[in-house]
């Protein structure tokens, strides 16, 4: 049975809880980066987006070159284990109507972020792989 450590990505955008806003600014601006998860001595301690950036330093006025990312991360609404059965990861998902989550360990430490669309491929291939085990007898 394949788990969410077979599907996650395993580093995903990251910047310690003592970066700035101005880091998380230029990470953002990758379009494969959609938030910056913050982390203090490994252990996740916060998601920061867009969004966050602008309601948290642009709309307060604050310097984003000295705006520590601890200060203004949001605590994540949910996080999943590496361990767990992909069917229930994306079950879990849909049910959020989650895009992505992020994935930690026991001790909280982030290890990788879970996406929807990547757990989707990674279910459809191991349906097809599936399906070739058990092949039709040829037609007669």
């Amino acid at each position: 049975m394949s788990v969410v450590r077979d599907a996650m990505v395993s580093h995903p955008g990251q910047l310690p809880a003592d970066a700035s806003a101005q880091a998380a600014g230029e990470l953002l601006q990758r379009p494969e980066v959609r938030a910056v998860f913050v982390t203090d001595a490994e252990r996740l301690v916060g998601v920061v987006t867009r969004k966050t950036l602008v309601r948290e330093v642009v709309a307060r006025g604050l310097d984003p070159r000295t705006t520590a990312l601890g200060g203004i991360a949001e605590r994540p609404h949910y996080t999943v284990g590496p361990e767990v059965p992909l069917e229930d990861a994306f079950r879990f998902l849909e049910e959020e109507d989650a895009e992505r989550v992020p994935v930690v360990d026991e001790h909280h430490r982030l290890v990788g972020v879970l996406s929807r669309s990547v757990l989707q491929r990674r279910l459809a291939e191991d349906d097809d792989e599936g399906d070739d085990e058990d092949p039709l007898p040829p037609a007669a």
